[in-house]
Parts: C-alpha cells; structure tokens; sequence
C-alpha cells in the first residue's frame, strides 16, 4: 500500500499545483478587451485545456496505480496463506467401494447356503467336497462331472486318470493316485469324501460312476438347516453394517473439504444402499428356508 499511496500524493500535487493556470485561462478570457487579445485568450484556453486535460489524465493514472496497488494486495494475500483448498468428491469413488464389500458378503452368502441341505438334489452339495490326500486336497468338482438325475439323485462320474494326468502331475500326487494304470480312475478317493462329509449320504457304484441318493430330511434336520441359514443371514448383515459404517466415518473425515449438502447427500446414498443389501440379505435366506422346509 506505501508505493500507490505516495503516487497518489504526488499526482495531487500536481493537480493542485495546476488548477489555477486553468482559471488564468478563464480571468484573461473574461478581461480581454482588444482585438489582439484573442489570439491570447485562445493562447491561454487552449494552454488551460491542456493542462485540464493533463490533470484528467493524472487523475486517471492515479486510479490506475490506486487499483493496481490494491490488486497487488490481494495476490500477496493468496501468497501468504497459500492456495485454496480443492474440493474432492470422494462420493463415486466411496459408493464404489462400498458397494464392493456388501456385494462380496452376499455372495459368500450364497455360495454357502448353496451348499446347505435341502430335500432336493443339486450339484452345489458335493461341488465344495475335498478329496483329500497325502500329498493335498483336490475339489471334487474338479476332477469330476456332477449332475442331477431326479429330485432326489446326484450321478458323479470321476475323470480317468490319463484325461487329469497333468493336472494330478502339478499338484505331485501322481505317486499317489497310481497313474501307471490308466484304467484307474479317481473313484475311491471320492467315494470316501462323500462318505465322510457331514451330508449324511451313501453313495454306491454303477459302473464308472457314483449314483447318489439324497435321503428326505427329518423335521430336526430341517430346523436345524434353518438355524444355519439364519446365522450365516446376520453375519453377512453384520459384514454390511460394517462396511456402511466404514464410508460413514470417511464421510465425517472428509467434513472440513467439502460442503455440508453434499455429505448429507452422500450420508443418505450410502444408508439406503445398506437397506438394499440387507433386504436382499433378508430375502435370500428366506427363500433358502422355504426350499429347505418345503417337500421333494
């Protein structure tokens, strides 16, 4: 502010310093009484006009320097408390991953109640078995085709051993399943895993297959296939709170970067995207529940 103010002074003083030549101008413009006198009263005018327009243009260049003074101000103002903050949405990117998590929690829900018992067959009761050996466990799905025969029959059908020989031979238990003999399928080592899996199945052989009946459930069974549906519903519910209060405290981190509206916003996008899942949570074990309770 020093350098405009002492320009602003000096352009003052001209301006002081000018104005009465300007009204000579005027008092011999006035007093002129011959003839020869307007050749100087046009001298003098013209001479009071110039320096009115000098002092006009003073004025104006004392404006200038005032306005640019003041823009100089304001530049170093920014300079010393530094730029102003951007303002980040996190919203799409936090939506995003939110809905990540509660997608994953619902879909271990459903792989897993895809492995409960109900009293009609599906594939999804044996595809998780293990096959287990002394050299590693193999998923019984992968060595074997499974399908559904009836309502109430499951036909597996273990691969020979030449069609899994590099398979068997990356996991090392090449040794251990025997495949000198080609003729030698897998179908020991699953006939065991079935027997031994917490189904409650019996299976018997039918040539280069296993036919496996699925018995009816009992009333206990039932309640108690309910039971797990129900626990493994809230722990997938429970999964989703967390992740819905997860972007919640993100959103009260990011309180001082953006506007209130706008976290309002998000905070109520990010709530009913937690009332989505959790119906959805809700409907898929009801459904699992009612195939459980209903009849073959």
């Amino acid at each position: 502010m020093a350098i405009p103010l002492r320009r602003g002074i000096i352009s003052a003083r001209k301006l002081i310093f000018l104005k009465p030549t300007f009204r000579c101008s005027e008092i011999s413009y006035i007093s002129s009484s011959n003839s020869n006198q307007s050749n100087v009263i046009s001298e003098t005018s013209l001479f009071g006009i110039h320096h009115l327009e000098s002092s006009n243009q003073l004025g104006l260049d004392y404006l200038k320097e005032c306005r640019r003074g003041f823009a100089k101000g304001k530049k170093s103002k920014n300079s010393d408390n530094g730029s102003a903050a951007e303002v980040v949405d996190i919203g799409p990117s936090l939506k995003a991953n939110t809905s990540a998590l509660m997608e994953a929690a619902q879909v271990a829900l459903s792989k897993e109640l895809s492995q409960l018992r109900t009293n009609r067959a599906s594939t999804g009761l044996v595809d998780h078995l293990l096959i287990e050996t002394s050299s590693g466990k193999i998923s019984l799905n992968r060595v074997c085709a499974v399908s559904v025969l009836d309502a109430q029959t499951i036909s597996i059908s273990p691969f020979y051993c030449f069609a899994v020989f590099a398979f068997l031979l990356a996991l090392r238990l090449v040794r251990e399943l025997g495949v000198a003999n080609r003729s030698l399928t897998l179908m020991k080592p699953v006939e065991n895993a079935l027997r031994e899996s917490p189904l409650g199945i019996n299976p018997k052989v039918d040539g280069d297959r296993l036919i496996v009946p699925i018995p009816p459930m009992t009333k206990e069974t039932m309640q108690a296939m309910c039971k797990v549906v129900a626990k493994a519903g809230e722990d997938v519910k429970l999964s989703i709170r967390r992740a819905r209060q997860k972007a919640i405290d993100t959103i009260k981190q990011a309180s001082s970067s953006m506007p209130k509206d706008d976290l309002k916003r998000l905070e109520k996008e990010i709530d009913e995207m937690n009332k989505k899942y959790s119906k959805s949570t809700e409907d898929m074990c009801k459904a699992k529940e009612k195939e459980i309770n209903s009849p073959s």
